[in-house]
């Protein structure tokens, strides 16, 4: 069943497990759609292609990822996943730090107006 907490307008995700130091996290991205260039300032995340083509923006670089590769985000690098392919794009998360509340976003550019 999914949480409408978890739908996102680019997708969905699913948290698998999380303790006071790290929660984990499936994340669906639909075909043409991105999350936001975004920034943490309590957590660092450790991103695992599962399937589909990701494209990946690290601190204003771009670079492709595909399954069974990684992206290491550390705390306060600017970062976006976008699915510029035709099926969804799908990733494990995994977020290490203090704090991995909503409300550690950092939003720079966001195509949904949040």
């Amino acid at each position: 069943m999914i949480d409408n907490d978890s739908v996102r307008p680019w997708g969905r995700y699913e948290v698998l497990q999380e303790s006071d130091i790290h929660k984990v996290k499936c994340i669906y991205v639909n075909p043409g759609s991105r999350l936001s260039y975004q920034r943490h300032q309590k957590r660092a995340e450790h991103w695992f292609i599962i399937s589909g083509t990701a494209m990946v923006t690290l601190n204003g670089e771009n670079f492709q990822k595909v399954a069974g590769e990684t992206v290491d985000v550390a705390v306060g690098d600017l970062h976006r996943i976008a699915n510029e392919g035709s099926r969804e794009l799908v990733f494990i998360e995994v977020q290490t730090g203090s704090y991995f509340g909503e409300d550690d976003i950092e939003r720079i550019e966001d195509d949904y107006s949040r």
